[in-house]
């Protein structure tokens, strides 16, 4: 991996930690983790496009690092979309190229939704078009099946239990049914463990589920500013594993509209890949995003 710089960013009254690299006078480009994960998750993106040319930047999500945890305790996604639009602010620039893997893709889709000018072009990675999930449910049923621990984790007190218990199997679980085909070294697992055993961290993670992603809002019988259908003004790229155990491959098929992108939108499905795509086939993901870049 490129040599990394790390920083702070200030957003929101907050404090997250971040790693830079590549030239200053690039392109940027923001990439944004999910659960239950960390920066890492993109270390095989960043060799190849600071040799493009690109600026890199990768920081961590708001609560998971106690400088980042709210004292009222938002987490929502207007809240999380802020935060976004807070470290370009802090860095100075105008616009980026913005990915975002799992919870990083949701927020993404806000932030394009809400604030287009501030992108160059919108990468989503193993998420669907937020606003439409819950319309999408009804044809693709089996979703609910596989989200059953969105509704686990809303059990206040007992998910955060579980989800430390035996040595964090039930992470190690999510990990292995949610990208079947990826096997987390011992060292990835030491780097997961330590950040999610850092004070506030569980209980952070877990509010985005308890706030954003509730039975109601998933069923539509609850709307959120965040979960309403926006045109999207940025060229879009919206990359799936064929494996994904997390998301069924089957709602892209439901919840992609071309009227909710006017400057476009491509469906990627990568073969042999589950929901972690960014660590089990880098090359086609760095391929994908590459082209998407320098295209817009």
């Amino acid at each position: 991996m490129h040599f990394t710089e790390a920083i702070t960013l200030e957003a929101s009254g907050l404090q997250f930690s971040a790693q830079v690299a590549g030239p200053a006078n690039g392109p940027v480009v923001l990439f944004m983790h999910g659960f239950p994960d960390s920066p890492a998750t993109f270390r095989h993106q960043v060799g190849p496009l600071v040799e493009a040319g690109y600026r890199v930047i990768i920081p961590t999500l708001r609560g998971y690092e106690p400088s980042s945890q709210p004292t009222d305790g938002d987490y929502s996604l207007i809240a999380l979309a802020d935060d976004v639009v807070g470290w370009l602010d802090h860095l100075g620039v105008d616009r980026a190229h913005l990915v975002g893997h799992d919870w990083g893709a949701v927020i993404a889709y806000v932030v394009a939704a809400r604030n287009a000018e501030r992108l160059l072009s919108l990468t989503t990675l193993a998420i669907p078009p937020l606003a439409r999930i819950p319309a999408s449910l009804r044809n693709v049923p089996r979703q609910l099946l596989r989200s059953w621990y969105m509704t686990f984790f809303q059990l206040r007190g007992l998910a955060d239990s579980a989800l430390k218990a035996s040595d964090w199997a039930l992470m190690r679980r999510l990990w292995r049914d949610w990208s079947p085909g990826y096997v987390l070294s011992d060292d990835e697992w030491v780097q997961l463990r330590t950040q999610f055993e850092a004070p506030g961290v569980v209980k952070a993670t877990l509010a985005y589920y308890r706030q954003n992603a509730t039975p109601p809002i998933l069923l539509g019988l609850r709307s959120t500013p965040a979960m309403a259908v926006v045109p999207m003004d940025v060229p879009a790229l919206l990359i799936h594993g064929a494996e994904d155990g997390c998301m069924d491959r089957r709602l892209y098929e439901h919840t992609v509209s071309q009227r909710d992108f006017p400057q476009g939108v491509r469906v990627l499905e990568i073969h042999d890949a589950g929901h972690f795509l960014q660590l089990e086939r880098p090359g086609d993901v760095n391929a994908a995003l590459l082209e998407h870049f320098a295209t817009h």
